[in-house]
């Protein structure tokens, strides 16, 4: 009965881990900022991504329930920044195949080790700069990440999500 209370304790505390990580200035003061605007693209980008429409789409979102207005940029307290930071890794998957066969003391057996693939994922971090310091001021990075082999609406989801739990700790200790 213990290991059952035990385990159903750690699965609820792995429940409770935060998706995000946040860091912030803490000689930043958050009630002076009231408005905001997306950071201009950087130079050779002309066009929105897929990712990118959504990401705008749930900022602006979230940034709109914390009560800011969106501003022209030169208007702006904050601008905010976002990046999809491409990192791999390597996955197995399946199970190592094996059999064998013998008797006694004696046999013989063959097995292969699992499939391992390299996926590439991408996590997404966001940054509000202070437009009077040119200084970033508040920072969100995801555990979660997005990957290829997601549908668009899992995508869109997933970065609703993210984007949610990230501004859920903007303005820190509020």
């Amino acid at each position: 009965m213990r290991v059952i209370l035990v385990s159903l304790l750690m699965l609820a505390l792995a429940g409770c881990a935060s998706n995000v990580v946040t860091d912030y200035d803490s000689g930043a003061v958050f009630g002076n900022y009231a408005s905001w605007a997306f950071a201009p693209k950087g130079e050779g980008e002309n066009f929105m991504s897929l990712d990118g429409g959504r990401i705008e789409n749930a900022v602006e979102r979230e940034l709109n329930r914390k009560s800011m207005r969106k501003v022209e940029q030169s208007e702006a307290d904050l601008l905010v920044t976002w990046q999809i930071v491409e990192e791999e890794r390597l996955e197995r998957s399946g199970v190592g195949l094996g059999f064998g066969f013998g008797s006694g003391n004696f046999g013989w057996g063959l097995s292969s080790a699992p499939p391992i693939r390299e996926i590439e994922e991408g996590k997404l971090v966001v940054e509000l700069v202070d437009t009077d310091t040119d200084r970033v001021v508040w920072r969100a990075a995801s555990r979660r990440y997005l990957n290829e082999n997601q549908s668009s609406e899992s995508r869109r989801k997933l970065i609703d999500e993210i984007v949610a739990d990230m501004f859920e700790k903007y303005p820190p200790g509020a």
